[in-house]
């Protein structure tokens, strides 16, 4: 069995940003909660091992909430990983605490940073602040994009902007060259787009119905597709349908929220729930491995 990610989940489902399109709070919790919860090391070990036998090089730190609301449990997750030597670390992030708190959170950043996490993944849905805020904090102030991107280099962390394209925010083909440009400018390593998506069923219709409103047309999305494949070059074809391409001189990634794909032995994903649990997929439950 071949799989490429090893996702762990971490923190609660606590979060602080408001994201109307929300992919957590359209699946199921898996016995998360707000409580922090007690981690199962025993399994997490079993996990760890399972993704270096089946040639797993990427890690990720991820949340059904804000991980970094949890700075001292993913340290523990670092220190319990340092023995596998997994050779790529990243953690998925809105960046929220990362700016706004940087001197607070800059001692565990620095701490990460030599227990080997090599690359910041910042959610986004646009280059400028303001469109950020809409999505993410229509409640108080977006942070300075361009401000923590400069100060997570400058700490030797990689950066991939993972950027949720929306009707009215990332949405055509002038915006992804915009986004480009702009991700170019900061020194941006990585670019991922994909279209928001909904799961087949959703436990809040709310945010089902908003993602559903928003999520790009079929003619936006190959329009998209269409004009990376004209005008960059394509670097590798990785599986579950995502392409990775340089469009002048910025790494592009052109992805899918898929997480199975049922004609395949090859798993996108092991995903590690702090209970024990070794799922493979966030939105059916019986997609299990321990």
């Amino acid at each position: 069995m071949k799989i490429q990610t090893f996702t762990i989940v971490a923190g609660t489902t606590a979060c602080n940003a408001r994201c109307p399109y929300c992919i957590s709070k359209m699946t199921p919790k898996e016995g998360m909660s707000f409580k922090e919860p007690k981690i199962n090391w025993l399994n997490f070990n079993k996990a760890c091992r399972l993704a270096q036998l089946s040639g797993v090089t990427t890690v990720l730190i991820t949340g059904k909430g804000e991980p970094t609301l949890y700075p001292d449990q993913i340290t523990k997750y670092l220190m319990h990983m340092k023995k596998y030597n997994f050779p790529l670390i990243e953690i998925q992030t809105n960046a929220l605490v990362l700016d706004k708190q940087f001197h607070r959170y800059l001692p565990y950043l620095k701490k990460w940073r030599l227990l080997g996490l090599n690359t910041i993944c910042i959610s986004i849905v646009h280059y400028k602040d303001s469109k950020n805020k809409l999505v993410y904090t229509p409640h108080m102030d977006y942070i300075k994009l361009e401000r923590v991107i400069d100060r997570l280099h400058k700490l030797g962390f990689s950066i991939r902007l993972s950027c949720m394209m929306a009707k009215g925010f990332i949405d055509s083909v002038k915006e992804v060259d915009d986004l480009c440009d702009w991700a170019k400018k900061n020194k941006v390593e990585q670019l991922t787009i994909r279209s928001i998506r909904t799961p087949k069923k959703s436990i809040d219709k709310s945010i089902f119905d908003w993602t559903k409103k928003h999520a790009l047309t079929c003619k936006q999305s190959n329009d998209i597709k269409k004009h990376l494949e004209k005008n960059a070059n394509k670097l590798m074809t990785l599986e579950h349908g995502a392409f990775v391409y340089d469009l002048n001189g910025q790494n592009i990634c052109l992805a899918d929220c898929l997480t199975i794909k049922s004609d395949t032995d090859s798993l996108r994903q092991l995903i590690f729930f702090p209970d024990g649990h070794l799922r493979y997929d966030w939105q059916y439950e019986g997609a299990i491995l321990m």
